[in-house]
């Protein structure tokens, strides 16, 4: 990035392109923009607020958003892990998926070629990848063994800086869990940002496939 002039043309077009940054103080949370055209004319009778230009003419200047695709981290390539990724690599994401069974990541290449830039990871311990995450990033932790799902919520809630984290599980599951999570010394409203169970409320079920189509429907609609 760089400047796109000097003078009043170098510094009029900051303000307009903050404005359509996501989380400025006049941001609405929910507004679409769109492209728009900012022309200002290159002399001294024009009105200016950063000074003057007297080279004559015009400069005209499109601003446009160009949003930043999610990042999506899936734990755990079994059943409903596959059925999650097949929903989400469907969308302009960044998606990941981690698991320590190679049998498991292969069975993503039965997939359609994915729109998502979809990366996989072998790693016996997932917190390497976790770690190496970008902020913001959200993160589904549904492993086939326990200890290694608790692990990686320890290591999610030790970032501080992750979008959302969603565990897998029953309600018991998730009591067990804040217990311990607490006791390894996560303040209480911290480990209360981890969501479990995860979906929609309104949509349950048992079957792999109805399970993840809740948890993408949530996801997709806390990305819009």
């Amino acid at each position: 990035m760089g400047p796109s002039a000097g003078g009043n043309s170098g510094d009029a077009p900051i303000p307009p392109p903050r404005e359509i940054l996501p989380g400025h103080p006049g941001d609405a949370g929910d507004r679409l923009f769109e492209p728009e055209m900012l022309t200002l004319r290159l002399n001294d009778k024009a009105p200016a607020k950063y000074g003057r230009q007297c080279c004559g003419g015009e400069v005209a200047l499109l601003l446009e958003p160009l949003p930043v695709p999610a990042t999506v981290a899936i734990f755990g390539a079994g059943n409903i892990g596959l059925e999650l990724t097949r929903i989400l690599a469907r969308h302009e994401i960044d998606l990941h998926v981690t698991d320590s069974r190679p049998e498991h990541l292969g069975e993503l290449d039965r997939l359609e070629p994915p729109v998502a830039e979809l990366s996989r990871h072998f790693a016996v311990v997932g917190e390497e990848v976790l770690t190496s995450l970008p902020p913001g990033s959200h993160v589904f932790i549904m492993t086939h063994d326990h200890a290694e799902d608790l692990h990686l919520c320890q290591a999610a809630l030790s970032r501080g800086d992750l979008g959302t984290i969603g565990l897998i599980g029953s309600s018991a599951k998730w009591q067990r869990f804040r217990k311990a999570l607490i006791a390894d010394g996560h303040a209480p409203e911290v480990v209360d940002t981890i969501s479990c169970p995860i979906g929609l409320p309104a949509l349950t079920g048992k079957h792999p496939a109805t399970i993840a189509l809740s948890v993408a429907a949530d996801l997709l609609s806390r990305l819009r």
